[in-house]
Parts: C-alpha cells; structure tokens; sequence
C-alpha cells in the first residue's frame, strides 16, 4: 500500500470535517440563539472533541500496538464510518434538543447551560471521532509504510490542511447556495462513507511493501538543532501557538471585517486565509523533512511575534489600498482579501510550519505520542477564542488584544534566540540576537505608527463587548452607529413608520408591542409614545447604552414602567415566550446577507412570528433592497406562514414594509389612520417631517403599495428563504451566472 493514500484519505477527512463544523454551528445557532456563549459553545465543543478523541485515540491504539499491519487501518475506516453517519444524526439530535427544551420556563443561564449541554451531547462524539483518526492513521503508517514513519503527523497534518481549505470554499462558494445546508451535509456524509469503503477495501488486499528505515545520525543531528527550548517547553509551545492563533482569529474577524464587508464570504475568506497559511508553512516543513533539512527553527520563534502584529498595519484605513464599499459583494472585497491575506498568511505559515514540527518532535512518530501533543495543542485552540473574546477584547480593544496575544510569542522568540548555537547561519544576513532585536524594534514602530479603523472618527463614543466594538459618532441628523465597523441605522422618519404604521393599521386599540433589534432605539421610542407596553430585544449589550447620544430622552424612556428591554438573540427569544403581541417589528441589521441575517426572514422565523401575534396583530418586516432572488424568497416564506401580506414603500422611496397578518388587514388610506394616532404618536411621526402632516406620511407609504405577486415574479424559481436555505446569505454562484436563479 502506497503512502499517498493516506493523503487521499485525509484531504477528504479534512474537507469533510470544516463542512461538518460550518454546518453543525450553523443549525446550532437556528435552533439555540445567534449569540455569541453560543456559537463559543459549539466552537468549544467541537475543539474539545478533536483534542479528546487524539489524546484517547493515542491511548487506545498503543494498546492495540501487537496487533496485525491491518488492524489499525480497519479502525481507521471504522472511525471514519461513524463521523459519515454522524453527519445525519447530529441535525436530528439538534431537532430533538430544540423540542425538549424550547417550552422550558428556565431563565437565560441556566437555558444555557443546559442547551450547552446538549449540543456537547449531540456533537462531542462524532468530533472525538475526527480527532482519533491522527493516532489511528500514524498507528497504520508505522506498520505499513514504515519509511519517514516518525514524521507522518506532519504529512497527515498537511493533507488535512487542503482538505480543511477545499470545504471551507467548496461549502462557502457552492454548495450551501446549491444545496442547502442539509443537503450540503449529505454530500459531506456521502464523501465520508466512500472514504471508509476505500480504506477497508485496501486494508482487505493490504501488504507490507516499504521496510522500516533509520535515520540517518547527521539527519537527526539537523533535528536535533530544533529543539531550541527544553523537551517539557515544546508542549507549551504547542498550547501557546493554537492558543494565540485562534484567538487572533476572533480579532482578525473584528479587524477585517469592515473592509470585507459583513457578509458570510468575509470569514470564509478569513478562514481560507489562515489554512492557506498554514499550508504553506507545513508543506515548507515537509519538503525540509524530504531532504532531512527542516531547518528554520530559529527563525520562526524569532518572527512570530513580529508576524502577529502585521494585520495592525494592514488593518489601518490609511493604507492606500481600497475597501469594501458594496455591502453584498464586488472587486473591492478582492482588496478587502488582499489586505487580510497580507496581514494573516504571514503568522499563519509561521504557525503551520511550527505546529507539524513540534508534533513530530514530541511524537517520533508514535501515535500515542502524537495524540497527546495534538490535543494540548488543541486545548490551546479551545481556549484562544475565550479570552480573545470574553477577555482582552472586552479591556483592550482589537489592537491591544492583538499586541496582548504577540506576547507570550516574543517570550517564545526571545527563548529560541538565547538558546540558539553560538556561530548559527545569519539569517538575512543576521545572527539571531541582531535578527531579534530587529523585529523587537519594528515591532514597536508598529504599534507606535499604526491606527485602527476607529481613529477615523474624532468624536465618538466607544464601546466594547463580548460580542461587538459598538461606536456612536456624529451629530445632529448625521449621527451613525457603527458595530464592528459596520453601519447599522441612521435617523430616519422610516423606523419611526416601521411601529406607527402597523400600530395604526390595527382594528383594535394595542396593549403592547415587541422591537427586535434596538439599532439607534428610534422605533422603541416611537412605540412607546402611543402609551404601550414596549419590549426591545437587542442581541449587542452595548447597543441600548447609547440610547442617550442618539435620543436625549432616551436613558428616562429605558426606565419608564412600559419599557422592558431583553439582550438576547430575538428569535431565541420568542422561541422560549409565551407572551403574545399586538404588533411585532423587526429590523433585522444589515447588510441584508449579515451573517445569520436568514434566521430573521426565514419560513421557519415567520412561522415562530405567527405564534406570537394576538388575534388581529400585524408584523411589520423592514427590507432595505436586495438582489431579486433576495426579495423573492422573502416573499414566499412571508405568503407560507401568513395568509394576509401586503408590502409598502417608505416615506423616502427605497425600501420595503412587509406587513403580515392572520387576519385581513384593512384597505384603508392615511388619512382613515389619523384616527387612531395619539397625540404623543403624531408629534413623534412629524419630529424630523416638520413640514408634512401625518396624513402625508402615510399617504406617501400608500401610494407606493406593491403586490405581493410583483415579488414573486422576480424569480420564478428561488425557493423560499428557510433555515435551511439562507439564499440571501449565498450569492456567489448566483451573482457569478446570473442564469443559474432563472
């Protein structure tokens, strides 16, 4: 049996197992909360069962280790089995949990903790399963294809990279917007079962074709120069560098993100970066392994502090280089990539070269070895993103967290440099100490000349959170609210129309009405004025605590009796209420393809809505504009949950109301509405409209009603948007062949 087989076999496992993860948080989040403990949840959990299954995985198979050449092969195979049928178990176990626990009277930690619990139920196994594979497949090596036996980690680890970076494309470019999620699993599953029929069939005709070789002295005293830190020390270099990697992946989303536009291409795009990278880096190390040179030990402790600290330079706005100024997609995100390419391949191949190499030494190729180093690495990998985002993000900001994180890797570099022989090859030309010192000093000009995207607005307020860097600027009617460097709202006589115009199409006086997303706090505010019970859900804790700079009487509305504000994912929220509403309104942030942004149109959304409407009760629906397959899928998941909908133009002509109802909503002009408007309600319309009357208002909204039909017709054959299609989300292909949504 040749060696290449086992990168056959892992390109495919690697490719399976990033559309598993896409997808497995994906249905997640649709089921338990958009939040941010939640997607740290599932990210744990999945971490937590590759680091689980490599450390038991190495266990088990050194017990096995008398066993014959094909035992451990046909294990392999096996494990590789079980993830193809966990692919199709975890959406069920996922369903089944959402069921259990969506009529729970628990408050909000403690449904956490237990829909935590479930997700680590329906998901630890399969992910152990994926993390056994790494001692299972070295345990074959070392039996079958015994020559380089002792650096198979790192020739696993290369091939599951290419694999890892094939899914992340392959899921984000095409089969998502295909296939759907669901469907794009089966595919995944499919690939995963012809991979356990490949590796059982050979281990059936298996033979011992290569003998077992030794290494050369000379080669090993090449190696032997890697180790610049103790052998105890190479652990924690595994932990540090998964530690810091991961968690610079949190602050690479947060950095790069304004000039890639918020949409879900920009953390594939991210995520492809990083793999890039760390393809690069192990297929530098694996050629090196190749001609018995691997060297560059030195060299990599000593940038990689200096490599970490790049994305402040490429992250700054004043850098000649072009952002991302078309929210859905275009040539200026190939800037956007070209800028987070520059700033995250550079650590990334620096990671992907140290990381297989630390295996590899530790391991010499023992399986048992290998899967304890790879899971400390892991559990570094686990713990990266909780500090990046519940600690140094929340104190620091994403430049000091950056320059946070670099730390412990100059700690690292600084050790290579005083451990490194007296008479080392220069390195460009210098010695270690002078090559050190030299990014210790650039370094510093980095963080000394370098400005984040914030710098831009000299009047601002600033505020952080575990899930966004929230910033207010501007004033009068120019204020803006920016979250992660993405403009959310402006003033607007549009979101005071998103409460007063299903408010006053009611055919009864309303008790009270629920605003998901708080945005600037101007639709709260205008439902107030009509003497209600007002509930506002707001997924960004520091959202609602600008109130003030955008309304001075907003701080006393927050604590009126009426008013009662939630953070919390809307949807999550609703789908553990009770409570009925006479009007619901929802903005849902932008751009219209936001990541997760589906979750807030979808059928299975409108559905959760209807629930929630008293009898009589209107849903109002803002759409800012979109593609036609955009708007059209919208529309048929509005017409499959509500026998009633109606869509109206705004007062400043662009964009759309959707109203829905159960009941017939009434056929009436602006100025039949004037009679149910009260004082407070009216003088709250005309604040930024001092020369219209309200009948003027509505009047114009009227005029400008669209058939439903007309939305249809866009796209006769685009689905209607689902949990399980998110077609506003999913564009390329689409955008690409336009042909392809005909």
């Amino acid at each position: 049996m040749k060696r290449y087989w086992f990168f056959v076999f892992f390109f495919i496992s690697g490719c399976c197992s990033l559309i598993y993860e896409v997808v497995w948080l994906r249905l997640s989040m649709a089921k338990f909360g958009v939040t941010t403990p939640m997607v740290s949840i599932v990210l744990s959990v999945f971490m937590a069962g590759l680091g689980l299954g490599s450390w038991v995985g190495g266990k088990l198979i050194r017990r096995a280790g008398r066993t014959g050449a094909g035992v451990p092969l046909r294990l392999y195979g096996m494990l590789e089995l079980t993830i193809g049928i966990s692919g199709l178990v975890v959406p069920r176990l996922i369903d089944t949990g959402y069921g259990l626990l969506r009529n729970a009277a628990w408050d909000s930690a403690i449904y956490y903790l237990i829909s935590g619990a479930w997700v680590t139920l329906a998901l630890l196994p399969p992910c152990a399963a994926m993390g056994a594979t790494f001692p299972f497949a070295m345990a074959a090596i070392r039996k079958i294809v015994r020559a380089e036996a002792e650096h198979s980690f790192s020739y696993l680890y290369l091939a599951n990279l290419i694999g890892a970076l094939a899914g992340t494309l392959l899921s984000a470019g095409a089969l998502i917007e295909l296939f759907g999620l669901r469907g794009t699993l089966h595919i995944a599953a499919g690939l995963n079962f012809i991979l356990a029929a490949m590796v059982l069939l050979l281990s059936s005709t298996l033979r011992v074709q290569e003998p077992e070789r030794t290494v050369p002295a000379e080669a090993a005293a090449v190696e032997d120069s890697l180790r610049l830190i103790p052998a105890a020390g190479e652990l924690w270099l595994l932990f540090a560098t998964g530690l810091c990697s991961m968690a610079m992946e949190v602050v690479w989303v947060r950095e790069f993100t304004i000039f890639l536009g918020s949409v879900v291409y920009a953390f594939a795009a991210i995520l492809a970066l990083y793999l890039t990278g760390n393809y690069l880096g192990s297929l530098m190390y694996r050629r090196g392994v190749r001609k018995r040179a691997p060297g560059g030990g030195s060299m990599v402790w000593i940038l990689m502090g200096i490599a970490a600290l790049l994305p402040l330079v490429f992250a700054d706005p004043r850098l000649p280089i072009p952002g991302n100024t078309d929210p859905d997609f275009g040539v200026d995100f190939l800037w956007g990539m070209l800028r987070a390419g520059l700033g995250v391949i550079p650590f990334s191949t620096l990671v992907g070269f140290a990381t297989p190499m630390l295996v590899d030494r530790v391991s010499q190729g023992k399986p048992d070895a290998a899967g304890k180093a790879y899971a400390v690495n892991v559990l570094g990998s686990i713990l990266g993103p909780l500090i990046a985002g519940f600690g140094v993000l929340l104190w620091t900001g994403e430049r000091g967290a950056l320059c946070l994180i670099a730390a412990p890797l100059f700690a690292a570099g600084l050790a290579a440099t005083i451990r490194a022989p007296r008479g080392s090859r220069p390195i460009l030309r210098l010695s270690p100490p002078a090559l050190y010192a030299a990014a210790v000093l650039l370094s510093v000009s980095i963080i000394t000349l370098s400005r984040g995207y914030e710098a831009e607005f000299k009047d601002r307020v600033e505020l952080r959170d575990y899930t966004a860097t929230v910033i207010a600027t501007g004033t009068d009617m120019d204020k803006r609210l920016l979250t992660n460097g993405t403009g959310m709202t402006k003033l607007t006589t549009i979101t005071k129309m998103m409460a007063h115009l299903p408010l006053a199409l009611l055919r009864r006086p309303s008790s009270n009405g629920l605003v998901i997303c708080f945005g600037m706090g101007t639709t709260f505010r205008s439902m107030l004025s009509w003497g209600i019970r007002a509930t506002v859900v707001e997924l960004v804790p520091s959202v609602p605590k600008l109130f003030g700079y955008f309304h001075s009487d907003g701080p006393f509305l927050l604590r009126s009796p009426r008013a009662r504000l939630m953070i919390d994912d809307g949807r999550r929220f609703l789908a553990r209420s009770t409570e009925q509403f006479d009007v619901i309104t929802l903005d849902p942030p932008p751009p219209v393809p936001a990541p997760a942004s589906s979750l807030l149109y979808s059928r299975e959304f409108c559905t959760i809505l209807r629930q929630h409407l008293r009898p009589g009760g209107i849903v109002q629906i803002w759409l800012p504009g979109a593609d036609d397959q955009t708007q059209a899928s919208i529309a048929r998941a509005l017409l499959a949950a509500f026998p009633h909908v109606r869509a109206f133009g705004s007062v400043e002509e662009w964009g759309t109301h959707f109203l829905a109802s159960i009941d017939p909503l009434p056929d009436t002009d602006g100025r039949n509405l004037l009679r149910t408007l009260p004082a407070a309600a009216r003088q709250d319309l005309l604040e930024w409209e001092p020369d219209s009357t309200p009948e003027d208002l509505f009047a114009k909204v009227f005029s400008q009603e669209k058939p439903m039909s007309d939305f249809v017709a866009l796209s006769r054959t685009t689905p209607a948007i689902e949990d399980d299609r998110p077609v506003n989300e999913y564009f390329l292909l689409r955008r690409a062949w336009p042909s392809l949504s005909r």
